[in-house]
């Protein structure tokens, strides 16, 4: 699978450590992971946090050809805190370096010749109007891909407006309870929410067939065929969750991808959200067999072999 990931690349600041990650970060990272061909298009500062994400990227396998080292930005951070449960909230500072996203009308032929099969974005990234107008150009010069909305709203840093315009241009949606609670209500006044009835209603008004919606440790709940689905979590002695749902992402659009029954593609993505969910950082180590592992622990599911990745 060939996947174009745009967005943010940040420093997730947690105490005295400082952890590489930003959503399509990390996102792209579980995706390479899974033995798909990655181009991400982020931007860093001419500083030292900018040349050790260059570093740190290429170390994990990623190109950074498409990383955009701009001199008068610092790289981005976000203050990341916890609470009891692992969960997270962020503090970021704008405008960054990954608020200037560009990419020249030569190079985005580049990115586009790779005819990808995916195109894969949040909102972060997007409240910059420059690089909606990028992302804009990246779904036009690639009118066969998939595009995958991963919602992740930051307080402070997205607006309802720019969530309908970039779901609009989405196949698949994904984003967590709150998130979708958020949305329906400022959609849908006092009516009451459900997740079935916000998917129902998100669904027919801007286009998307599948919407995933994160439950944490209870699992996900998927509308898919015009119908939601819950799929049960596993437990896991949760670190932090930073980074999970982009996991998550990544797992869940390669058994779309692959042709796998619903059920089997929410089980793999809670499976690896949850391996990370309790592991420190955004991208910490996990390989297939661990996923399949968890998997199999929970139930006798012999089909989940290592060979359906290739």
């Amino acid at each position: 699978m060939r996947i174009v990931s745009i967005g943010e690349l940040l420093w997730d600041v947690m105490g005295d450590q400082e952890f590489l990650g930003g959503a399509p970060l990390n996102f792209s990272v579980s995706s390479l992971r899974l033995g798909n061909e990655v181009a991400f298009i982020s931007a860093v500062g001419a500083d030292q946090r900018g040349a050790l994400a260059i570093q740190s990227i290429e170390a994990l396998g990623l190109s950074p050809k498409f990383v955009r080292v701009i001199p008068e930005q610092e790289t981005g951070t976000a203050i990341v805190t916890t609470d009891k449960s692992g969960n997270a909230t962020f503090v970021i500072k704008r405008p960054v370096a990954f608020d200037f996203l560009n990419i020249e009308d030569s190079r985005l032929s580049d990115v586009a010749v790779r005819d990808p099969d995916w195109i894969y974005f949040g909102t972060l990234a997007q409240t910059s109007a420059r690089n909606e107008a990028l992302l804009h150009r990246l779904v036009a010069g690639s009118p066969k891909s998939g595009r995958f909305y991963d919602v992740n709203l930051r307080e402070g840093h997205w607006n309802p407006e720019l969530v309908q315009r970039l779901s609009g241009l989405a196949s698949i949606i994904k984003l967590n309870e709150s998130e979708a609670e958020t949305l329906f209500r400022l959609s849908c006044g006092s009516e009451q929410y459900s997740p079935e009835k916000f998917c129902g209603y998100w669904s027919r008004i801007y286009g998307a067939k599948t919407i995933c919606i994160t439950l944490g440790e209870h699992g996900c709940a998927i509308w898919s065929n015009d119908g939601l689905q819950n799929f049960k979590g596993y437990p896991v002695k949760t670190v932090d969750t930073v980074g999970a749902g982009d996991a998550f992402s990544a797992a869940f659009l390669q058994g779309v991808q692959l042709g796998w029954p619903m059920e089997r593609t929410a089980s793999f993505a809670n499976a690896l959200g949850a391996i990370v969910a309790g592991r420190a950082g955004a991208i910490p180590l996990w390989t297939v067999e661990e996923c399949l592992g968890v998997m199999e622990s929970s139930r006798s599911d012999t089909k989940n072999r290592i060979d359906a990745f290739h």
